[in-house]
């Protein structure tokens, strides 16, 4: 019977063969999958033998340790589609997951960082940007901050930013999100400003210093001339403010958009949400917004005072 190992590895070639997906998606499906199949061997079982009973019990396994239902949700999707390709195959006769319910995914507002503490943070990496001394990570550094917060960019989508997806001429950036699915994401005037000085002054400095490697096609590159990883860009978020992060910057972009009268739709264009319904965790904010704009100018809306 074909090892989990080996079942693993042949689902990774379909998705990048036949689905096209990009590697670091590869990746987040082998780490859920690798995670069931570890579940499975401390059970004495495997993939290709799992069944309903298998799956719920990993699901509840994994709600006992703690991991959220957004979580759970993402690696029983990961799940189906692992088991659909199995059936297909007609490696299995039945599916597993085909009567598990989804996890009830919580619909509440992501943590975001006040408008304040951007401004500050940013004005912090502003400073050392610009000063006579500024190096070139001063300058990567400030680039990307300014550039996640301007377009709430995911990290995954900042990881694979090459220099032809900017179109700073035109204020704007080509961005490749989930499914391979490509958006346009403009910028303003801030984050276009400190790209431009990066990409001019800090990001050669940065491609010399390669040592005969291939240099990495990568926007932002670290002193080795290599492509920032996903770790490296989470410290140096972190290293800015020990409150944020890349995922707090994507949420903070949202919710100060939303919090200043940005429809919902514009913001499920912006953040690359394939789903409206994945956007509505800003409803209570637009709520707040269109009650604000009906008490100033409904004649109605105003209370009387007698």
């Amino acid at each position: 019977m074909t090892s989990n190992l080996q079942l693993v590895r042949e689902h990774q070639m379909y998705l990048r063969v036949e689905k096209g997906l990009r590697p670091l998606s590869c990746e987040a499906y082998q780490r859920d999958l690798e995670q069931f199949a570890e579940y499975q061997e401390n059970h004495a079982g495997l993939l290709l033998t799992a069944q309903q009973a298998d799956l719920a019990g990993f699901m509840e396994h994994l709600r006992h340790h703690g991991v959220e239902s957004r979580s759970i949700a993402r690696k029983l999707s990961c799940l189906r589609g692992f088991y659909r390709w199995l059936l297909l195959d007609k490696r299995i006769q039945h599916d597993p997951t085909l009567n598990l319910e989804t996890p009830a995914t919580w619909k509440v507002l992501p943590k975001s960082l006040a408008e304040v503490e951007v401004a500050e943070m940013l004005g912090r990496t502003s400073v050392a940007a610009n000063s006579p001394e500024a190096d070139a990570v001063a300058l990567r550094d400030h680039a990307m901050l300014e550039l996640l917060y301007a377009g709430g960019l995911r990290v995954s989508e900042l990881v694979t930013l090459r220099e032809e997806d900017l179109h700073l001429d035109q204020a704007r950036v080509q961005v490749c999100g989930k499914g391979d699915k490509e958006r346009v994401v403009p910028l303003g005037r801030a984050a276009i400003e400190a790209l431009e000085k990066y990409l001019r002054q800090g990001r050669p400095w940065l491609a010399r210093h390669s040592a005969g490697q291939k240099l990495a096609h990568g926007v932002f590159l670290s002193v080795r001339g290599r492509g920032l990883t996903r770790q490296s860009i989470w410290q140096i978020v972190k290293s800015a403010n020990h409150r944020a992060s890349p995922h707090k910057l994507r949420h903070s972009c949202a919710t100060h958009m939303v919090e200043h009268g940005a429809d919902l739709r514009s913001v499920q264009t912006l953040l690359g949400h394939a789903d409206i319904a994945t956007t509505q965790i800003y409803t209570h904010l637009a709520l707040g917004r269109l009650k604000q704009v009906h008490r100033m100018h409904h004649p109605r809306a105003r209370r009387v005072t007698p």
